[in-house]
């Protein structure tokens, strides 16, 4: 018999100041001594749209937001994504009906969550079973082409959503500032599935990035996307001593690709996957532009200062480079 175990993400997408318009983490559960990724384990991925509609946008819309985004998902030639709409539903999107639902629903309790989604898994593999996505109808909605002022882009927040669906986690690719209201500010996003919007009127977040196309390769990588890519590995360490929740970002100097990681034990281990064989700039930073709930639960430790691994590492195709250890110093 199998166990199912509710998972709601605290992963959210929340919205942050306007701003004018470059890692990814996966979704785990541990399963006796060892830990196994949240994924699907048959596609076509079949979900179905509640039938409400939301402020500026009908459920039909919503359809058609919902079907151009995982279009895009699917679109990733390294990943094998599949999905197939199965029709409208009277549910709303919540837990536990035995279908994976996307639809608008009215959350006044979360008035700067965008959406959100939450899983139902299969307690002894960690395959999905269900996912339910909704748009926070306390929001205006857009499914204009080129966007609309004053509107939150429809698929650009399916999108991210969808990579949630997918087993991803949020993306730390990014760059935020406090405002004078203890919001945050984007200043630059280099991930779909960065946890803060780019604000109303933008639709720069229907394009993949670097980091997330990554990520999904890693969850659903094709054979010859395995044996053509590699990674990078190793430690961040502070005194001797491993260092939990760092963000470990890799740069490659000849395409500008930005991909991500982050130190997920105490001992301060980290894995880079992905990445097209060549060198790269490895650069460690704390877990400092948004919330550290929205990536890690648990204490995050953000006592230390940027830095950067002394020499370029060389991402072998097929395999794994050396393992480095990145030291840090306190601030």
């Amino acid at each position: 018999m199998r166990r199912a175990t509710a998972l709601l993400l605290s992963g959210a997408l929340v919205l942050a100041s306007p701003s004018p318009a470059a890692a990814y983490l996966k979704f785990g559960l541990r399963l006796d001594s060892s830990a196994v990724d949240i994924r699907w384990g048959e596609q076509p991925i079949r979900y179905f749209i509640t039938e409400r509609d939301g402020p500026g946008a009908s459920a039909g819309q919503l359809r058609d937001a919902v079907a151009r985004a995982f279009a895009t998902w699917q679109a990733v030639p390294s990943a094998s994504v599949r999905a197939e709409f199965l029709g409208f539903t009277t549910a709303p999107p919540e837990l536990s009906d035995g279908r994976t639902t996307f639809g608008f629903l009215d959350r006044p309790d979360l008035e700067r969550v965008l959406g959100a989604t939450s899983f139902l898994l299969d307690g002894s593999t960690g395959r999905i079973l269900e996912v339910d996505v909704y748009f926070n109808t306390r929001f205006d909605w857009s499914v204009a082409p080129n966007g609309e002022t004053g509107r939150i882009d429809l698929e650009s927040v399916a999108l991210h959503e969808i990579g949630h669906l997918l087993g991803l986690g949020h993306s730390a690719i990014g760059e935020t500032e406090l405002g004078a209201t203890g919001g945050r500010r984007v200043l630059g996003s280099g991930a779909v599935m960065f946890p803060i919007a780019l604000g109303p009127g933008t639709i720069a977040d229907r394009v993949l990035q670097a980091d997330d196309v990554a990520g999904i390769s890693d969850l659903y990588g094709t054979t010859a996307h395995l044996s053509a890519t590699g990674s990078i590995t190793g430690r961040v360490t502070l005194d001797g001593q491993g260092v939990f929740g760092a963000h470990v970002v890799a740069f490659s100097p000849r395409s500008g690709a930005l991909v991500g990681g982050f130190t997920l034990n105490a001992a301060g281990e980290f894995a880079i996957a992905g990445l097209e064989p060549g060198p790269y700039i490895v650069r460690v930073e704390p877990l400092d532009d948004a919330d550290t709930a929205t990536f890690l639960p648990g204490g995050v430790d953000l006592s230390f200062g940027a830095s950067y691994f002394p020499r370029t590492v060389a991402a072998p195709r097929g395999g794994a480079a050396t393992p480095i250890e990145i030291r840090v110093r306190r601030r």
